[in-house]
């Protein structure tokens, strides 16, 4: 059965605490503490891993830890079509879905991480980026395959079912309700698997059966979801 995506906002902006590290927990603390110094780390760090990994989160997890320093950092996805120039101001350039970057985009990204380890005041800033498969087998130009490959290099692991559960029901009970296997097992076999999404869903259900005033059952998702 086809699985659906939810069109809700986040519940909150990405961050480490509210990233569920699982098998990736060793990744994130890492990831965490190097965020608290950028310029005292700027050998340049690459994350791999399928869509539900949790790449993009981590990554705006560092630039969120970077903004409560009151640091800047600049950001560049494969979305972004006329990515900016490199700011000195930045303390950390940050760069997902690298392996869909256009040529254009792979300028600008070569330009960023050249002028990142280079900067005219003496303090190279941290690269940051991600992408789903590993440096070598990136599609891109070589000079920048070669440079996003021979900093850190993790490789995330997605969570298994049993751990998604977990997840799900921790989340559940700290919102103040308890989902049957039944309904959690509903929700991973008909909705994207990954954490960000299933965490909206928990709360569009919390909202929906407060406002119903019914328990949260297959019945009151499927209802939901056709009064959208």
């Amino acid at each position: 059965m086809k699985q659906l995506a939810l069109d809700i906002g986040l519940a909150s902006d990405p961050s480490f605490a509210n990233f569920f590290a699982g098998p990736n927990d060793e990744t994130v603390r890492q990831l965490a503490l190097w965020a608290q110094s950028p310029l005292d780390s700027p050998v340049p760090t690459y994350l791999w891993g399928d869509e539900a990994s949790g790449k993009t989160h981590l990554l705006k997890a560092v630039g969120e830890a970077l903004r409560h320093q009151g640091a800047s950092s600049g950001w560049m996805d494969a979305s972004m079509l006329e990515p900016p120039e490199f700011n000195e101001s930045w303390s950390a350039v940050i760069m997902d879905d690298c392996h869909l970057y256009t040529p254009a985009q792979q300028r600008s990204a070569f330009n960023w991480f050249v002028n990142a380890l280079s900067t005219d005041d003496g303090h190279p800033r941290w690269v940051v980026a991600a992408g789903n498969v590993p440096p070598a087998d990136l599609p891109l130009r070589e000079d920048l395959r070669t440079r996003l490959g021979w900093g850190h290099v993790f490789a995330l692991q997605a969570l298994s079912d049993d751990e998604r559960r977990a997840v799900i029901k921790r989340e559940a009970d700290a919102r103040g309700f308890s989902l049957s296997d039944e309904v959690t097992d509903f929700m991973l076999t008909h909705f994207s698997r990954d954490l960000g999404s299933l965490m909206q869903l928990l709360d569009k259900l919390d909202s929906y059966a407060l406002q119903t005033k019914r328990a949260i059952t297959i019945p009151l998702i499927k209802t939901m979801l056709e009064t959208e």
